[in-house]
C-alpha cells in the first residue's frame, strides 16, 4: 500500500453543483493529451465531502470515438503499472477487439510507455494513464504511434457542471484552485467561500482554526472560516 492522500471539500457557497478534482501536467510529454474529471461528487450548501487516493499508476483505454472535451471516458481495461518494472504496454486491435498486451519494463524508469501497433483504426479509441485506478490523462489512439507519459501532476479542484470520467477542456476552466501537497502533508482542505472564492489549507490548519473559534465561544461549523 502506498501513501494515502486526502482532499476535503467544504461548500460554504449558496450553490449546488459538482466538486471536480482533476490533474494537469504541462510536461507530461504527449502531444494532444487531455485531462479527465478524475473525481466528481455533488455537494449542496453546507456539505462536506472527501476524496482519497494513492499515487499508483495504470494503463487505460476506451472505445470513445473522436476524443473531445465533454465526451465520457469509461475505461474498458485498467492494467496496473509502475514506473520501472511494468511501465510499457502494447495497445492493439486484434480481430475487432481492443486490448493491452505484452506488458514489461520500458526503456527508462520514471515514464509510462504505450506502443500503438499497426492494427489500430483512426479516431475510434483513446488510451492513457490512470492514477489510483481512475483515468487521469488520455489521448486519441493512432496506429504505429508510440506514447511516453512522464507524470509530474498538479492537482486542481473546481465546482460546476461536471461528471466523473468527462474529458475536460482545462483551458476553459476558470473557477478553480490548485491543491499543493507540501512535504509531509497528506491531507488538504479546499473551502468554497460564501463569495465563491477558494481557500485551500492543510486539514490540520482547518482543525486548528475550528478549535480556536470554538474556544472563543463561536458557534461555527467545521470549515466555516467567516
Amino acid at each position: 500500500m502506498g501513501t494515502q492522500y486526502t482532499l476535503r471539500f467544504v461548500n460554504n457557497s449558496q450553490v449546488t453543483a459538482q466538486a471536480c478534482v482533476y490533474q494537469t501536467d504541462p510536461d507530461i510529454g504527449v502531444p494532444g493529451v487531455m485531462s479527465v474529471a478524475w473525481f466528481a461528487k455533488g455537494a449542496a450548501p453546507t456539505t462536506r465531502i472527501a476524496f482519497s487516493w494513492e499515487i499508483d499508476y495504470s494503463f487505460v483505454w476506451s472505445e470513445i470515438g473522436t476524443l473531445a472535451a465533454g465526451v465520457m471516458f469509461d475505461a474498458s481495461q485498467v492494467w496496473d503499472a509502475d514506473l520501472s518494472a511494468t511501465n510499457q504496454v502494447t495497445f492493439t486491435h486484434e480481430g475487432g477487439i481492443y486490448t493491452f498486451e505484452n506488458q514489461h519494463s520500458g526503456p527508462h524508469p520514471g515514464s509510462l510507455y504505450v506502443l500503438e501497433d499497426s492494427k489500430l483504426p483512426h479516431n475510434q479509441a483513446a488510451v492513457g494513464i490512470g492514477v489510483s485506478g481512475r483515468p487521469a490523462y488520455v489521448v486519441q489512439a493512432m496506429p504505429n504511434w508510440n506514447l511516453c507519459f512522464t507524470p509530474k501532476p498538479k492537482y486542481w479542484i473546481t465546482f460546476g457542471n461536471f461528471d466523473e470520467g468527462e474529458v475536460l477542456d482545462v483551458q476553459s476552466i476558470s473557477h478553480k484552485a490548485e491543491i499543493q501537497f507540501q512535504p509531509n502533508i497528506y491531507s488538504m482542505t479546499a473551502i468554497l467561500n460564501p463569495d465563491n472564492s477558494w481557500t485551500v489549507k492543510p486539514t490540520s490548519e482547518v482543525n486548528a482554526l475550528f478549535l480556536a473559534a470554538r474556544g472563543r465561544g463561536q458557534d461555527v461549523r467545521w470549515g466555516q472560516l467567516e
